[in-house]
């Protein structure tokens, strides 16, 4: 933990990425195969249809929903969409949800429910102004629905351009790589629990969709300073230093998420199960979902998608090429790697500095070429000596020419 704590732990997620795109994907074809065949639970506010509310708390006692669903079957001959109890204590209700009926079919629910039940109104008498009733048409939640599409399509094309400006390109297929699995994974498990999609879910995929961003600009943020003039380098492929970026930010990672989930588990568990507040369970199902698959598509799926986006670049395999090579160099004149192996800070400029001038040096003393004596023709160095020749010491023979001393004799 305290590695981790530290960003020292050195976990492999660069290295493993294969087995996490294996998860990735199996989770994704489970969800995708769900929504196709089970599909989703829609809210009235996207079908259309009556709504009716009344106290849980009659004449005879607390009121059971389901007693009150088999009420309206039998007043209208068809099965309500939804009963359930929302809220607790005294403003507990009965909430019944059925297609649209006509103001007869409603006047003959009401009556039904108010001899079966008498619920008691605000005077704690019972009273048939008690059970309320709403028609909701089904053109709003379409209007609702083709709203947050639009949303959906001008976030993600800003979010786009925003992050191939301020970072890369390829920074930004990631994130959206990201972002495709956050939204398929989210939606999957919302169909598989069945819960109705209502327009507090629409708000809550789009929340998760920037809390999810959020999380991988951050980690890409640290990535984009840990590779900071590494073409010039040649101690650290990318791969190796977007994986240290993941873990120096893991245990940010971790606080967020759980920081953030822990609200949104209060309204999930105290605002929805205690409380009984239905749109509460909406929106904070749909958030727990999205912050829990947005943090680990920013650590599975946005660094290990990035790294072999730019390791398609001709520049940074020569770059990691060049890392192997001195590696190995290193590993057979020493045996081990040496403390100048290590990779440097980059995110420091004064550190930055000083590594690319030595890399320069290194490359400008391994473009000399060995000065080793030139060979003859024959085979022979030119600074060997000249057989037959005098070598300059004497050897007790004239060679017919004076060597400068005097003889004895005049010349004529």
């Amino acid at each position: 933990m305290a590695q981790i704590y530290l960003g020292t732990g050195g976990f492999e997620f660069i290295e493993t990425r294969k087995y996490w795109y294996i998860i990735g994907a199996a989770v994704m074809l489970a969800c995708i195969v769900t929504i196709v065949f089970r599909g989703f639970t829609p809210g009235i506010e996207f079908v259309g249809g009556t709504q009716m509310q009344m106290p849980a708390a009659g004449a005879a006692g607390e009121i059971d929903p389901d007693e009150a669903g088999d009420v309206v079957s039998e007043a209208i001959d068809a099965e309500p969409s939804s009963t359930q109890l929302v809220g607790s204590g005294d403003a507990a209700s009965v909430q019944i949800r059925m297609d649209t009926l006509t103001v007869a079919e409603t006047d003959r629910v009401k009556s039904a429910l108010f001899e079966e039940f008498q619920p008691l109104g605000v005077d704690g008498s019972p009273s048939e102004a008690a059970i309320s009733d709403s028609a909701i048409s089904a053109s709003w939640g379409g209007e609702i629905t083709q709203k947050a599409v639009i949303a959906l399509v001008v976030f993600l094309v800003l979010v786009s351009v925003f992050i191939a400006l301020y970072f890369e390109k390829w920074m930004a297929v990631a994130a959206l790589a990201a972002l495709v699995v956050d939204l398929t994974v989210t939606a999957g498990v919302y169909s598989m629990i069945g819960f109705e999609v209502t327009p507090a879910t629409v708000i809550g995929l789009l929340t998760i969709l920037g809390y999810s961003l959020y999380d991988t600009v951050v980690v890409f943020d640290k990535v984009k300073e840990n590779t900071r003039g590494l073409l010039n380098l040649s101690r650290q492929t990318y791969g190796e230093a977007a994986n240290l970026a993941n873990n120096q930010t893991l245990m940010r990672s971790i606080n967020t998420s759980l920081t953030s989930l822990l609200p949104v588990l209060g309204l999930l568990l105290i605002g929805a199960g205690l409380l009984g507040a239905g749109t509460l369970k909406d929106l904070a199902l749909v958030q727990a979902i999205g912050i829990t698959v947005g943090t680990a598509s920013s650590i599975y799926i946005a660094v290990p998608v990035l790294v072999d986006l730019k390791m398609r670049d001709q520049e940074y395999r020569d770059q990691a090429a060049r890392v192997h090579s001195r590696r190995g160099l290193a590993r057979r004149g020493a045996g081990t790697a040496s403390k100048e192996d290590e990779a440097p800070d980059t995110g420091d400029d004064e550190v930055l500095s000083s590594e690319v001038r030595k890399e320069k040096a290194y490359a400008a003393a391994a473009s000399v070429p060995a000065r080793t004596p030139k060979r003859s023709k024959s085979g022979a160095s030119p600074s060997a000596k000249p057989a037959g020749k005098s070598s300059g010491t004497p050897t007790g023979k004239s060679s017919g020419k004076s060597s400068g001393r005097p003889s004895g004799k005049r010349g004529r």
